[in-house]
């Protein structure tokens, strides 16, 4: 078990490896590279929760024509089968690296994955994708001009021989994670039970963030039943699902040097698989 110290001190570690002016050297030898920095070059790139960071004004900025059309053309893709949630989460959210992930527009990112995903599971060659850029970038040359974006071609393709997940057929008329429902057992803890949030491996992709890695908390509610995210992004058909629940921390025992009230709390949602149950002091 981790103490609020420990994460702080982590996450700090996190935030001065990814400087313009890192501690290391690009390829160090094995012998500069200790256990703590190790994890800290792990870190999956969405996870930010915890680290120092500049301020940014709050502004209730509309979304933009492109930015609708993107979250369209997502829920459309998943809608097909082409992907799942999770699976457009870590291609736009993670596998883009630091850089892009902070230097990106939100919805630039999802557009990103939409590329990814498209020339890695063969529906689209890049090269014919870049062509397609540049032809449309031609046919806007001298702007918008008022008007809007228009596809072209329009037309229907055959879509028989395109190879899709099976999950959203499952789920039609039934809503996911309920198509989950009564399949993962009995859920192993219940409202009011206290729980440590186990200090796995985050490799390659997680939904569970770092600042509670190791932390005590207390079972808000027990939620629902579905993969967990690790085995859902890669679209595992056999995934067994388990129970997901809401986790209550108290923020004066989660954050190091807190200056709010003792009775302040953060709820997450986490797998059962992240969970175990907590030693009484």
């Amino acid at each position: 078990m981790s103490t609020a110290a420990d994460r702080t001190r982590q996450l700090e570690l996190v935030a001065r490896l990814k400087s313009a002016y890192p501690e290391l050297p690009d390829a160090p030898t094995p012998d500069r590279l200790d256990h703590d920095r190790f994890w800290a070059y792990m870190k999956t790139s969405h996870d930010v929760g915890g680290e120092p960071d500049a301020a940014i004004k709050y502004e209730g900025k509309q979304y933009e024509y492109w930015e609708h059309m993107t979250y369209v053309l997502c829920e459309v893709l998943a809608w097909r089968g082409i992907w799942l949630s999770e699976e457009r989460r870590r291609i736009g959210n993670v596998d883009v690296g630091r850089a892009v992930y902070l230097g990106f527009p939100y919805y630039g990112r999802w557009l990103w994955a939409v590329a990814r995903v498209l020339v890695e599971k063969h529906h689209i060659r890049l090269g014919e994708l870049s062509e397609r850029m540049a032809e449309v970038k031609a046919r806007y040359a001298d702007g918008l001009s008022g008007k809007k974006l228009e596809a072209k071609p329009k037309f229907d393709g055959d879509g028989a021989q395109i190879a899709r997940n099976a999950h959203h057929i499952h789920a039609v008329g039934i809503g996911d994670p309920q198509v989950y429902a009564g399949r993962a057992g009995k859920p192993k803890f219940r409202v009011g039970d206290p729980v440590v949030v186990r200090e796995l491996p985050a490799l390659l992709y997680t939904r569970t963030p770092e600042y509670v890695r190791g932390a005590i908390g207390e079972i808000a509610s027990v939620a629902y039943e579905s993969p967990a995210a690790e085995d859902e992004t890669w679209d595992w058909p056999d995934a067994q699902p388990e129970w997901f629940y809401v986790v209550r921390f108290n923020l004066s025992q989660l954050w190091h040097g807190y200056t709010g009230t003792a009775t302040d709390t953060l709820q997450t949602e986490l797998p059962e698989r992240w969970l175990e149950a907590a030693r009484h002091a």
